[in-house]
């Protein structure tokens, strides 16, 4: 698995509206991406945003980068969106899981 980290800062001036927008609809594109595994935000309190995308291959990330709606977005990030931002690419060395649920435990139960 292939592990997108990246962390941004909005400008002060940005159009918010607009920057939604063109966020809602890359994520609509990126869903297609075959190997694409999922995507989550989290917002810190100063502002900085970081996003985890998710992917099955390396392979499958290149296809997003190089997709040509999220290329022009790219760009657009650096002109209108961004006061900052950086991209970390990372491959899981280990990923594993527990859950609750999946053991068939109900909440009440130790």
């Amino acid at each position: 698995m292939i592990v997108r980290l990246f962390k941004s800062q909005l400008r002060p001036d940005v159009d918010e509206q607009d920057y939604r927008a063109t966020r809602a609809h890359m994520m609509d594109l990126v869903q297609k991406i075959p190997g694409f595994l999922s995507y989550k935000t989290f917002r810190a309190d100063d502002g900085e945003t970081v996003a985890i995308a998710k992917f099955e291959t390396e392979g499958a990330l290149e296809v997003w980068r190089q997709h040509p709606e999220h290329m022009a977005a790219q760009r657009r990030g650096h002109e209108e969106f961004y006061a900052s931002y950086s991209i970390q690419v990372c491959q899981a060395v280990r990923d594993y899981g527990w859950s609750r649920a999946q053991r068939g435990v109900s909440a009440g139960s130790t």
